[in-house]
C-alpha cells in the first residue's frame, strides 16, 4: 500500500525535535550531514528516554530568535505537507526558547503567526499545544498554562506535559492543571512511557487529560485498560520512539496491536520527526509489516484522532469528511 498518498491526522508532534536537515543548514550553514546526523537523530536504541530526549537540545538551542522560530515552524509544514498530514497538532515548550531575550508570550506569539503562515501556505489544518515540562517548577508551569489561555482564540489549543517523566513527579504541575480545567483548555499528558501504569493512573487521577502522550505500558494493567476504554481516553501512540526510547526492546514487542484490538481509542503519531529520522508514512508501513496492519487499522486511528482533536466541531466535520473519501 502507498502510504504516502493517504491524507493522515498527527496529534503528537514536538516542534523542537522535528528539524530537518534542510532547516538546520540554513540556521547553521556549516553543519554537515554527518554532524546532523550525530546530533540531531538519536540512534536506534538510547539507553533511555532522557537520553533520547537529550537530541532536542540541538534543535530548541537553533530556535531562540524570531526568524528561527519562524523558519522551523514553516520547515515542519513543508515535512507535513509532504507526508500528507491534513490536521496536526505540534506541542512545545515555550520556556525553552527565551534563552536570547524573547519573552515567553513573544515566543508563543512568533509561533503563533508561523503557524498561521504555514496553515495559509501549505492548506494544512493545525493547533499549537503549549507543554510544561516534568522538571518544571510550579510556577513554570502555571507560566504556561496562563499562556495557553492567554492565546485562547488563536492556533493555541491545548496544554500538555512532557520530559522524563521517570526522573520527576507530578506535584509541581497539578494547580497548572486546574487552572486548565477551571477555563475549558483542553489537556493532553505524556504518561506510561518512561514509567509504568501508576504513572497513567496518577496522571489521569490529578491531570484528567482527555488524551495521554504514549500511554502504551498501560497495556500492563488489565484494568487501566478497561477505564481507557470506558472512559474514552485516547492514546497518541508513537511506535518508532518507544523502540529508541527502550520502552519496548524490539518493535515486535510493541502493544500498539494489543491496545488497537482492545477497543481503546488511539492514533500513531512519530513523536519527533528528526530524532526519530520517521515521517507518519514510515509509521504506517512499519504497523502494516510487523502487525499486518491495513487501510482499516489506518482509517480507524485517523478517525479517532480526528474525534479527540482539540478542534472545532466545523473543522473536524470537514476533515472527517475529506478523510472517508480518501479511504
Amino acid at each position: 500500500m502507498q502510504y504516502n498518498t493517504l491524507p493522515k491526522i498527527e496529534l503528537h508532534l514536538h516542534l523542537d525535535c522535528s528539524l530537518s536537515y534542510e532547516v538546520v543548514k540554513q540556521l547553521n550553514p556549516s553543519i554537515t550531514q554527518e554532524e546532523y546526523t550525530h546530533t540531531f537523530i538519536a540512534p536506534a536504541k538510547c539507553s533511555d528516554l532522557a537520553d533520547y530526549i537529550s537530541r532536542a537540545r540541538s534543535g530548541f538551542e537553533l530556535m531562540q530568535t524570531k526568524e528561527q522560530l519562524r523558519l522551523v515552524t514553516l520547515d515542519l509544514f513543508r515535512q507535513l505537507k509532504a507526508d500528507n498530514v491534513l490536521y496536526a497538532e505540534i506541542r512545545f515548550a515555550p520556556l525553552l526558547h527565551i534563552a536570547k531575550g524573547l519573552s515567553s508570550s513573544e515566543v508563543v506569539e512568533i509561533v503563533n503567526k508561523a503557524t498561521e503562515e504555514g496553515i495559509q501556505s501549505y492548506g494544512i489544518e493545525a493547533g499549537l499545544i503549549l507543554s510544561t515540562l516534568r522538571h518544571y517548577t510550579a510556577a513554570e508551569s502555571m507560566e504556561t498554562i496562563e499562556l495557553v489561555k492567554q492565546f485562547k482564540g488563536s492556533t493555541i489549543v491545548g496544554f500538555d506535559i512532557a520530559a522524563d517523566e521517570a526522573g520527576f513527579g507530578i506535584d509541581n504541575h497539578i494547580k497548572a492543571f486546574e487552572f486548565a480545567h477551571l477555563h475549558d483548555i483542553p489537556c493532553t499528558a505524556h504518561a506510561g512511557e518512561a514509567k509504568g501504569p501508576e504513572s497513567v493512573w496518577e496522571t489521569l487521577q490529578y491531570f484528567k487529560p482527555s488524551r495521554i502522550g504514549h500511554g502504551v505500558r498501560s497495556a500492563e494493567d488489565p484494568a487501566l485498560m478497561l477505564f481507557l476504554k470506558e472512559n474514552n481516553i485516547h492514546l497518541e501512540v508513537c511506535p518508532t520512539s518507544n523502540i529508541q526510547t527502550n520502552v519496548f526492546n524490539t518493535i515486535e514487542d510493541h502493544c500498539a496491536n494489543k491496545i488497537f484490538e482492545s477497543g481503546i481509542s488511539m492514533s500513531i503519531n512519530t513523536d519527533a520527526r528528526a530524532i526519530s529520522n520517521v515521517t507518519l508514512t514510515d509509521e504506517y508501513q512499519l504497523m502494516e509489516k510487523v502487525f499486518n496492519w491495513d487501510i482499516k487499522h489506518f482509517k480507524k486511528c485517523n478517525l479517532e484522532a480526528i474525534q479527540h482533536a482539540f478542534t472545532s466541531t466545523e473543522k473536524k466535520e470537514k476533515l472527517r469528511k475529506q478523510l472517508e473519501s480518501a479511504f
